[in-house]
């Protein structure tokens, strides 16, 4: 089993900064993409930036130029530095990876969600 840990979610004022941290453990043979997804009141989950093995990321339209993503292999971690913060960033924050095993098959897992509250 792979279990996921976030941190770092909190409470902002606009134009405030907070930095999400998710680091995976377990028994992991290769993690292939890493992302970070959100979720506000009412509205459905949506993707808000991803970083292959290889380094290579996206990001959602609103996120270009503010947020970050980064990961760390060597601690499984991945992270979302974000940046002029918007009252419409408030939402639940979920990291999620997707490992592959010796047989090559990938599985997804998610993280428990960490609230991101921006305040105007």
């Amino acid at each position: 089993q792979v279990q996921l840990v976030e941190s770092g979610g909190g409470l902002v004022q606009a134009g405030g900064s907070l930095r999400l941290s998710c680091a995976a453990s377990g028994i992991i043979f290769s993690i292939n993409a890493m992302g970070w997804y959100r979720q506000a009141p009412g509205k459905q989950r949506e993707l808000v930036a991803t970083i292959s093995s290889g380094g290579s990321t996206n990001y959602k339209d609103s996120a270009k130029g503010r947020f970050t993503i980064s990961r760390d292999n060597a601690k499984n971690t991945v992270y979302l530095q974000m940046n002029s913060l918007r009252p419409e960033d408030t939402a639940v924050y979920y990291c999620k990876i997707t490992t592959r095993n010796v047989w090559g098959i990938s599985y997804d897992y998610w993280g428990q969600g960490t609230q991101v509250t921006v305040s105007s």
